[in-house]
């Protein structure tokens, strides 16, 4: 018996010091699970899939994996699914951005782990895909992105309704007395009600049209709704394009590039995208050795115009993007401004997929690149005395009336701090301060949730305030909308000024001059930095001791310093 071959099952041996009887030994445990000797000759194709009963977005993956399956076996490869961790965004305290990168890590180990010539990776809700990508580009085995797809938006009174940014939506009506609690209570069995991803431009949906940009996954398939049969199609294909690039290996350091990157940027702006997926994205690159740089990120904006008309930022949903034409369409406005030789899973360049591509195009949904929904990109980054490392704001789903101002801040120190308060009739606030929200960045107890989406003070609310200006060192969903700037840097554990503000302090922020100011003398600054309470000792054990020692900031993808082949330090 040979050991001289290293694809399929005899990549990667157990070692007992003698590979003969390592291989006989993993053969015969095979013909256990029932393989022939034909199929233990194979190519060996994992599938990574991160099914949970605690993740509904991913309750279409026992379908799916049986399609990818398929597909695997048609193109004579033998096809082994595994479990990875499954991080479902409503059932995951403090957040499921605290444990991405444990995601990451058990990914990248067991790709590497176990004896597989390519892998398909199969994740969705939010925090999935870039775990996923993250643990690939670190193991740079071939590798394929599969996603559940979105949910369908069903009707509920004459609206058509689609989870997540219709559910703030509402739940803000009801805060402001616009709805009964038996209205509320029926709203909430309509919202999401069927299998997939939030419906609307999320974070789900940014990452999986920035993992086809990127060129990770097949073309065509990011925006295929969860119940769609194409979706199980797409799988099938998916599995049988592994093989394709087991046999004539394609890896992830091949497609994630420099100019890889840079495209999916400018996708990210175009279709309005999440505000986590800069934090995804760049820790994505990270890990294949190129940095996102946050002043380029705005260069990139302010000649990438908003294209895609979906909520938050528009009206429609997923499922009309791909009846629209899907990322391609996007692709194909942008192409001007695209990296045309990258390469993709499919073994051709971007400029070949987009040459052979049907050019149909539902203009009410993806407009053109002379007629935009918007004239410069969704995303911004401020700079300042209050983010000097940077900051994000989502400036295609905000007010623009607030984007030039000067405001009271109106501090809240923690989670707790905001939920005890933010309701009390008694609050001092007006509708022109700015709420600030501290302690609540990649490195706090909170773990970087996605707070920032600040709720309006009740008396505001009900006195018809939609909007006001939101700061924090949190994230938001990439389904919320409104006038909030996140990720500020470096955040309040870490000692960034975003720790120093106090309630009556005066902020500036200009988007046009990407800035943000805490009108503060640095002499008073210095008198608070010196008052400031010592930090808090690192946790005795466990993953919360890794997380918090060795996390970067946002600008950095909050990914872990020792994963990045850079070695950056945390907290830099």
């Amino acid at each position: 018996m040979s050991t001289t071959s290293k694809q399929g099952l005899a990549n990667g041996l157990t070692n007992y010091g003698d590979k003969d009887f390592s291989l006989f030994l993993r053969r015969a445990f095979a013909a256990a699970a029932g393989h022939s000797p034909e199929m233990m000759s194979r190519p060996v194709i994992g599938i990574a899939q991160s099914a949970s009963g605690f993740n509904p977005c991913h309750r279409t993956f026992p379908e799916l994996v049986e399609a990818v399956k398929r597909g695997v076996l048609v193109a004579g490869g033998l096809p082994l699914d595994f479990p990875t961790i499954s991080l479902g965004e409503p059932f995951t305290s403090p957040t499921t951005m605290k444990f991405r990168n444990l995601m990451a890590m058990d990914a990248e180990e067991m790709i590497r782990a176990q004896p597989m010539d390519a892998v398909v990776l199969i994740g969705g809700c939010d925090k999935t895909v870039p775990a996923l990508l993250m643990g690939a580009a670190s193991a740079n085995r071939p590798a394929i992105q599969l996603v559940p797809g979105p949910m369908l938006p069903m009707s509920h009174k004459g609206e058509r309704l689609g989870a997540c940014t219709d559910c703030r939506r509402f739940w803000s009506k009801y805060r402001a007395n616009e709805l009964t609690q038996d209205q509320i209570d029926e709203a909430q069995t309509k919202l999401a009600t069927t299998a997939g991803t939030c419906g609307v431009m999320g974070t789900a949906s940014t990452m999986a049209s920035i993992a086809e940009a990127l060129g990770m996954s097949l073309p065509g398939t990011a925006a295929i709704p969860a119940v769609h049969a194409d979706r199980l199609r797409a799988a099938e294909a998916s599995g049988r394009q592994a093989v394709a690039l087991a046999l004539n290996p394609i890896r992830p350091s091949d497609i994630i590039t420099r100019d890889s990157v840079e495209n999916a940027l400018r996708v990210l702006l175009a279709i309005g995208g999440s505000t986590n997926a800069i934090i995804h994205l760049t820790a994505i690159a990270g890990r294949a050795g190129v940095d996102v740089s946050l002043p380029r990120l705005n260069e990139l904006s302010d000649t990438t115009p908003v294209l895609v008309n979906l909520k938050p930022t528009g009206e429609h949903y997923m499922s009309d993007l791909y009846a629209a034409g899907g990322v391609g369409a996007v692709l194909r406005e942008l192409r001007p401004l695209l990296n045309l030789n990258c390469m993709t899973v499919t073994g051709e360049t971007l400029g070949q997929r987009l040459d052979a591509e049907d050019t149909w195009v539902d203009r009410d949904v993806v407009r053109s690149f002379s007629e935009p929904y918007r004239p410069q990109g969704g995303l911004v980054a401020l700079f300042g005395s209050l983010a000097p490392n940077g900051a994000i704001i989502k400036r295609s789903a905000a007010d623009p009336a607030l984007f030039e101002r000067e405001g009271r801040a109106v501090v809240f120190t923690s989670l707790e701090d905001l939920s005890s308060r933010i309701d009390d009739p008694a609050l001092d606030v007006a509708a022109d301060d700015f709420l600030v929200l501290q302690n609540a960045g990649p490195t706090s107890e909170a773990g970087m949730p996605e707070a920032g989406y600040l709720p309006i003070p009740a008396k505001l609310a009900r006195a018809g305030v939609k909007d006001m200006v939101r700061i924090s060192d949190a994230r938001m969903s990439g389904t919320a909308y409104g006038t909030v700037v996140l990720h500020v840097s470096p955040e309040a554990e870490a000692g960034g000024p975003i720790g120093l503000v106090r309630t009556g302090d005066r902020i500036r922020v200009s988007v046009k001059n990407r800035r943000i100011d805490l009108l503060v003398g640095e002499d008073e600054l210095a008198e608070r930095r010196a008052r400031a309470p010592a930090g808090r000792s690192l946790p005795t054990r466990g993953y919360d001791r890794l997380y918090r020692q060795s996390t970067l900031q946002a600008e950095h993808g909050c990914d872990f310093d020792f994963l990045r082949p850079d070695g950056l330090q945390p907290r830099a």
